[in-house]
């Protein structure tokens, strides 16, 4: 278990840090939290003073009446949860690419997990479809189709689709359609070799069909437009508000491809895809059966309605539905009152009603008379900033919270500058947490597999908030390791300090920041 802190520095920055990482024996919300009152008592962390939690939306984590949220609200009402949004974002894509509502699309993505096996189970296919690759991106420099550019035609492969892991959907696709005639040319290397029975002539067919290149093209849209939102929220200065702002216009998006203009855009987009892939399209006016009924029923429709009706359609209404269902709690009062905070548009966005009303949510860190008072303080600020000029660049809280603190109004407004501290503290994602784990497969390897626990937290210490040791003064490690009393051998004195130095020793920093010996590992 990872356990990152966010919280607002006295610059008015808003800083997320890692903590620990604690091992625990069970997943269960009971262990977990035991696990993560023993880290706040052992850093003298109140659980009184929680204003947000964040999770992956595991049922031990988010669960109403078990899990680990509501036990941390019971003892600190004000800890309100959100559920990420990066993964609910990645919940709306994998139920899209798995849907039952619309076979085709659950359909092209198993073909699309076929491909990619069939291309990436040797080592000897990967190098052909890189060989591939390369003598088609040269074809395309030399006839002027492509620029010449550092870090440009790099060379990749396709990139296996994965539940967990966000926006690899999008990256699965978006390499298909840049490597279409390498990946058609590794299959028919793959379906000539004969020595091994495979799907290569039938995945060759299905890639040249009209109906797979309509997918590619309808999914590589979509995804296109949430893969964006997903990169925004794995950032750590995105704040509860800006998130709300950015869903809204993956929404509107979504709505503008519904409508016929949207419609007769992609669709020239897919007849030109086909044209250059040699792949012919379907006469839209001719009579097919209706999926899953026999021709001889009779039941028929043309390829229009079933193109732009039975697909087009329906994969934007079930985004558009599960967008509403995975952040259902964008509508909650909490955020909705926060929302009012936004200084976009000379601060359109506020509210006095709405703001008085977070006073009620949050009454332990407002007293009696700070109620009184805040309505009055609110009217006099929002007529200040509106006039200040350094306020008119504020994008977004984040930005707000900054100007505040630079131009003193913080202690103007100080219970403005709370609310404004309140809603930074709400956690939009946690791609922090899912960035310590990546970390944690660096440093535990399979040659550093045996790493004990303690070992393993002061490493990923070093290494996660590695830019605070860059700052410190090697002198003032050392002389800190001269002072322990654990050691167990006598280090130079100070006398021989500077020939120490220059042996570029560089002990392991969080170690001795946190009073270990590192001779006790070694």
């Amino acid at each position: 278990m990872t356990l990152i802190l966010r919280y607002v520095n006295n610059e008015g920055h808003v800083v997320e840090q890692f903590l620990a990482i604690k091992h625990v024996k069970d997943s269960k919300s009971d262990v977990l939290k035991e696990a993560l009152f023993a880290l706040l008592d052992h850093h003298d962390l109140s659980i009184s003073k929680i204003r947000g939690q964040g999770y992956d939306g595991a049922s031990n984590m988010r669960g109403e009446f078990n899990g680990l949220q509501k036990k941390i609200m019971d003892l600190s009402p004000h800890a309100y949860y959100v559920h990420c949004f990066a993964h609910q974002l990645q919940l709306v894509v994998v139920s899209v690419a798995s849907s039952a509502c619309c076979q085709s699309v659950h359909d092209f993505f198993e073909y699309i997990q076929l491909i990619v096996s069939t291309i990436s189970s040797s080592c000897k296919r990967r190098g052909a479809i890189r060989e591939k690759e390369h003598e088609s991106i040269v074809e395309k420099l030399e006839r002027g189709e492509f620029i010449t550019g550092k870090g440009l035609h790099q060379a990749t492969n396709l990139a296996r689709p994965g539940d967990t892991r966000w926006g690899s959907h999008y990256l699965t696709l978006l390499r298909l359609e840049t490597m279409w005639e390498s990946v058609l040319h590794v299959l028919a290397i793959v379906h000539e070799d004969g020595r091994v029975p495979t799907q290569a002539a039938g995945l060759i067919e299905k890639m040249e069909s009209f109906k797979f290149a309509f997918i590619l093209k309808l999914m590589l849209k979509v995804l296109a437009i949430t893969n964006e939102l997903s990169q925004m929220l794995q950032r750590k200065s995105v704040d509860i508000v800006l998130a709300m702002e950015l869903l809204d216009v993956v929404k509107a998006r979504m709505a503008m491809m519904r409508t016929d203009n949207g419609w007769e855009s992609f669709f020239e987009d897919v007849k030109e895809f086909c044209a250059n892939k040699g792949i012919p399209v379907v006469d839209m006016d001719a009579e097919v059966p209706i999926r899953g009924r026999s021709r001889r029923d009779g039941f028929t429709v043309t390829n229009l309605h079933y193109y732009r009706t039975e697909i087009f359609f329906v994969v934007l209404d079930k985004i558009n539905t599960e967008l509403c269902h995975q952040f259902s709690e964008v509508s909650s009062e909490l955020l909705v009152g926060f929302a009012c905070l936004d200084p976009k548009k000379s601060f359109s966005m506020f509210n006095l009603e709405k703001l008085v009303k977070l006073v009620k949510l949050y009454d332990q860190d407002f007293t009696v008379v700070d109620r009184a008072m805040l309505r009055e303080q609110l009217k006099t600020y929002i007529v200040h900033v509106r006039r200040h000029a350094a306020f008119s660049t504020c994008e977004d809280i984040a930005t707000l919270s900054i100007k505040m603190v630079l131009t003193g109004k913080h202690v103007v407004f100080p219970l403005v500058y709370k609310l404004i501290e309140l809603a930074l503290l709400l956690l939009v994602s946690t791609s922090s947490v899912e960035r310590t784990f990546s970390a944690m497969n660096i440093i535990k390897r399979e040659l550093c597999n045996n790493i004990e626990d303690d070992w393993l937290n002061d490493l990923m210490v070093c290494y996660t908030e590695k830019e605070i040791f860059k700052s410190i003064d090697d002198e003032l490690i050392i002389r800190r390791f001269q002072r322990l009393k654990t050691r167990r051998m006598q280090l130079p004195r100070s006398q021989e300090l500077n020939a120490f130095l220059n042996l570029n020793l560089h002990l392991p920093l969080a170690l001795c920041r946190l009073g270990m010996s590192w001779m006790d590992h070694h």
